[in-house]
């Protein structure tokens, strides 16, 4: 456990929020903030609150993420022989028993952050938030600084069927295979930028938009921009130019389905050109 854990901290809410597309550098950009010694991440990352509020389809696997994501942790520090702390132990019995998803359990999420750090809330499943949704966001945290990760729309969606069919444990086999998998909406709903950007920066102007090439090409310099933006002090950081979570190689669509996402997604990318700009788009792969 860092040493940045209180356990005798007070509910507080997030000053914070990290969304943005699936496959889209979030993990990166968390494991790198992690690092900072002004900003604390709960342990388990990805929160779910607002989602689970407003977008009824994202409740049975939420109840997943919070029956697994402890199991995780508890077996991250047996494998790594590191005895589990009981004040962390405690937090996550606290956090997964009980009513959850309320204003209250939200903000105990935060408790642990010591004073002086600013508590982040990373989960990019905020972006596809509905109106009612990010109106909500806006009234109960009305401070909050947003970051949003943007990735090329084709690179994104491809990113994500790899990484479906790797957990499905699926192969597709012919060109039809691969059309037939690009129908699936699923694919889609977390790259949808025309819609939730506007909706985010209407309730927020001041979000930080990041493009996701701009983390290989220019990752101190990402870091950065992104301490200026939430008021922390620059910071050397570790594994920079890894990746978090990538794909194995292997197993890649036909180009007949990269065309295919091309077609589809050029309204996707028309968008980024026209408000975001020509510079923008091209730094998002």
């Amino acid at each position: 456990m860092s040493p940045a854990f209180d356990p005798a901290g007070l509910p507080r809410k997030p000053a914070a929020l990290c969304i943005g597309a699936q496959k889209a550098g979030t993990s990166w950009l968390a494991q790198m903030l992690g690092q900072h010694p002004q900003v604390w991440i709960p342990p388990f990352k990805e929160v779910q609150f607002f989602n689970h509020r407003f977008i009824s389809g994202h409740r049975k696997w939420i109840g997943w993420h919070y029956r697994n994501k402890p199991q995780e942790i508890r077996q991250r520090h047996q494998r790594r022989n590191v005895p589990m702390p009981p004040e962390l132990d405690d937090y996550l019995n606290a956090i997964t028993s009980g009513q959850m998803f309320h204003n209250q359990w939200y903000k105990r999420v935060f408790a642990p952050a010591p004073e002086g750090a600013m508590p982040l809330d990373f989960t990019p499943e905020y972006s596809a938030l509905p109106d009612e949704g990010v109106d909500f966001v806006r009234q109960f945290l009305p401070k909050a600084k947003i970051i949003y990760l943007i990735r090329h729309p084709v690179d994104r969606t491809i990113s994500q069927l790899r990484m479906n069919l790797l957990r499905e444990q699926r192969r597709l086999n012919t060109d039809a295979d691969w059309l037939a998998e690009l129908d699936n909406p699923v694919l889609y709903e977390r790259g949808d930028y025309a819609t939730y950007l506007p909706r985010w920066q209407g309730r927020f102007p001041d979000m930080l938009v990041i493009p996701f090439g701009r983390i290989a090409g220019d990752p101190a310099g990402v870091m950065r921009q992104v301490e200026d933006y939430l008021g922390i002090e620059p910071q050397s950081y570790h594994d920079l130019t890894e990746k978090v979570f990538a794909n194995p190689e292997g197993h890649q669509p036909p180009a007949a389905a990269i065309a295919a996402l091309k077609q589809r997604l050029q309204p996707q990318m028309d968008f980024l050109i026209r408000n975001l700009g020509a510079d923008f788009a091209s730094q998002t792969r």
